[in-house]
């Protein structure tokens, strides 16, 4: 049997093979770029028709209470919760990963610093907006130290005066994962508060925030989740803090009465009162369009077979192209990998344009690493196969 041959069979036999008809993935292109932008989702055109045409279009500003606009970041929360192993009232789909992060820090701090915890512990090299945040809260809270360290020192790190550890759950540029039930185990033992980020991971593999008594959470929408560009992102706050942490952005959202219109800010009671201004509808009915590609998906064979188009990735490249050529840059253990692959080579940059120019989209981040995002959903292993073919033939030539 020839090689493609085996791989569209293996694609036969694949349990999440119908769910990609739930996407429209444009013809002769293979799309490996979903954890920097996922591929529209067929029901969105349509939902969003709807919103514009019927719901601003036709019954205006009655919608908010008429077609569910206040509830929406509530709603759509809930629709992500069980993504990432969190209950109802817990999550709300809201601003940006950063503008999220950045209040979700905050808050902990300002809890946190009462008790005189004053270090913000996080990793050297996460992804870069996080760390810049992260870097600045020393500026807005008097006393407070930001300290990174290497992913091997962290769990040493954690003491006494740790307020926080805010970590990237899957690394964004080599898909190394953290483990966070022995991470959230080790900081909460010394008092510390744990906030995760889940970009590189929810949708692609499952998330259990509360199995693993996770504290907060935020994340973005538009990666796995398919929200669409710019998607609105999400945050989570586990209920037992939700009464005791207060938003560092008291907007008229997060107001008990947003239609109140009174002097005086009293904050909603639960997830609520995490929101801050007026919430794009476009953008979350978009973002619910993609989350309802996950309706009836087992999230352990999304696991299952992210693993096994990793490993399949690595394999051939190692047998076709071989390491010495192209370096991996992401763990061998799939089980410590997300769901992408990645490989250091000096002319990475010029490598990915000519892989996008063959209509292979992978992406690049410097100063050397190409990287590869497996999305269970719609990627296929006659995909993989094709691609590590053209990889090849570009490589070969130099």
């Amino acid at each position: 049997m020839a090689s493609y041959e085996k791989y569209q069979q293996l694609d036969r036999a694949d349990p999440l093979a119908d769910f990609r008809t739930r996407f429209t993935v444009p013809d002769g292109k293979i799309y490996l770029d979903g954890n920097s932008l996922g591929v529209l989702p067929k029901a969105a055109p349509d939902m969003l028709d709807r919103t514009l045409r019927q719901e601003w279009g036709a019954d205006l500003i009655a919608s908010w209470s008429k077609n569910g606009w206040f509830e929406l970041p509530a709603t759509v929360g809930d629709r992500i919760a069980p993504l990432i192993g969190a209950g109802p009232g817990e999550v709300l789909a809201c601003d940006s990963t950063s503008v999220n992060l950045f209040k979700l820090a905050a808050a902990a701090l300002r809890f946190q610093n009462k008790k005189g915890k004053t270090v913000l512990l996080t990793e050297r090299n996460n992804f870069p907006t996080d760390s810049y945040i992260l870097m600045g809260m020393g500026d807005w809270f008097s006393g407070c130290e930001t300290v990174s360290a290497s992913r091997s020192e962290l769990a040493a790190r954690i003491t006494d005066q740790t307020a926080l550890l805010s970590l990237t759950h899957c690394d964004y540029k080599t898909g190394e994962m953290h483990d966070m039930a022995a991470l959230t185990r080790t900081a909460q033992a010394r008092g510390a508060m744990v906030l995760w980020d889940l970009s590189h991971s929810a949708g692609a593999l499952p998330v259990d925030l509360n199995g693993c008594d996770a504290d907060l959470a935020v994340g973005c929408g538009y990666k796995y989740l398919n929200g669409g560009p710019g998607a609105p992102a999400y945050l989570f706050v586990a209920k037992r803090w939700q009464k005791a942490l207060q938003s560092p952005l008291p907007g008229w959202m997060g107001h008990a009465d947003p239609l109140d219109f009174g002097p005086d800010y009293r904050p909603a009671p639960g997830i609520m009162r995490f929101s801050c201004g007026t919430p794009g509808i476009l953008g979350l009915r978009a973002l619910e369009a993609g989350v309802l590609t996950f309706d009836g998906v087992d999230l352990k064979r999304v696991r299952e077979k992210s693993m096994a188009l990793g490993d399949l990735f690595l394999t051939l490249v190692k047998d076709r192209i071989g390491f010495d050529r192209l370096k991996p840059a992401c763990p061998l253990n799939a089980e410590m990998r997300g769901s992408q692959v990645s490989f250091q080579h000096q002319d990475a940059g010029h490598i990915i344009k000519r892989l996008i120019a063959e209509g292979v989209v992978g992406d690049f981040r410097p100063p050397d690493v190409i990287r590869f995002g497996l999305t269970p959903l719609y990627v296929r292993y006659q995909d993989i196969f094709r691609a590590v073919q053209v990889l090849a033939k570009i490589i070969d030539k130099g």
